[in-house]
């Protein structure tokens, strides 16, 4: 019954790291900008007892390690980032701008230059054009001052004017593949580290000045997600409390016998 109590566990931690995945993509249903995030699966084989001393830590690890056939279950293999095109909602915002397929705004930090899709911008006291967060959005290459007063205008193509006259080009861009880029905090993604990827120009983006993408949440589809992965979740349980009660009938009945 030992191995029935493994595939339990590991069955309910699969489980469970789906319904924490479906909650954050419900709980940022009205974040601007945000990508869901979707699970894939495929046989994982854990190795147990055989140098890892801890078989929780290691599926929470993910790490990828050979067993017995007899082990072998469906487990997470990784986390992929839906990119795929939020709806466009109009706020009349002349410093609110969507991007309309393939792209990012770039962003500059404390930690370096990161990418966001949450085109949510403001004006700090100075004119200094930022995220909502406060991080100079990049604009040829580096920050830009508007003045305060002036009548922006952010074309198609990201080109930017105030009171008719041409300020620069908001900097969009994109990769060549998107799961290269990994989820920060505050709707902001970056390369991976280790990764090598270079910046492209995003040729194939459209901006919309006045509009904000919204998340790319399909609230029912996930509350599907939330009951199925809930239901397996409590069928493992059972499945794991039922080892155990063998288990433990079987070492009464061979210490009776002795």
């Amino acid at each position: 019954m030992q191995t029935s109590m493994y595939n339990a566990l590991f069955g309910a931690l699969t489980q469970e790291h789906r319904m924490a995945n479906t909650a954050n993509n419900l709980a940022n249903v009205n974040t601007t900008g945000f990508k869901r995030e979707t699970m894939a699966f495929r046989d994982v084989f854990i190795r147990l007892g055989q140098g890892i001393s801890d078989p929780i830590s290691a599926i929470n690890e993910k790490s990828l390690l050979p067993v017995p056939d007899e082990m072998a279950q469906v487990r997470i293999a990784l986390t992929n980032i839906d990119f795929s095109q939020g709806s466009a909602r109009e706020t009349g915002n002349p410093l609110d701008a969507a991007l309309q397929g393939e792209g990012f705004f770039k962003v500059r930090t404390l930690e370096g230059d990161f990418y966001t899709r949450n085109g949510n911008f403001r004006l700090t006291p100075d004119g200094e054009l930022v995220t909502g967060q406060g991080f100079p959005v990049l604009v040829d290459g580096g920050p830009v001052n508007l003045a305060p007063n002036a009548r922006i205008v952010i074309g198609p193509q990201g080109d930017i004017q105030a009171d008719g006259e041409p300020v620069g080009n908001l900097d969009l861009v994109t990769f060549e593949d998107l799961q290269m880029l990994e989820k920060l905090g505050q709707n902001m993604f970056r390369i991976r580290p280790g990764v090598e990827a270079a910046e492209q120009p995003a040729d194939n983006v459209i901006v919309a000045q006045g509009y904000l993408e919204a998340a790319n949440v399909e609230v029912v589809g996930e509350m599907v997600n939330m009951i199925e992965a809930q239901r397996s979740f409590e069928a493992y349980q059972k499945v794991m409390h039922t080892a155990q009660e063998t288990d433990q009938k079987l070492i009464r009945e061979v210490a009776s016998s002795r």
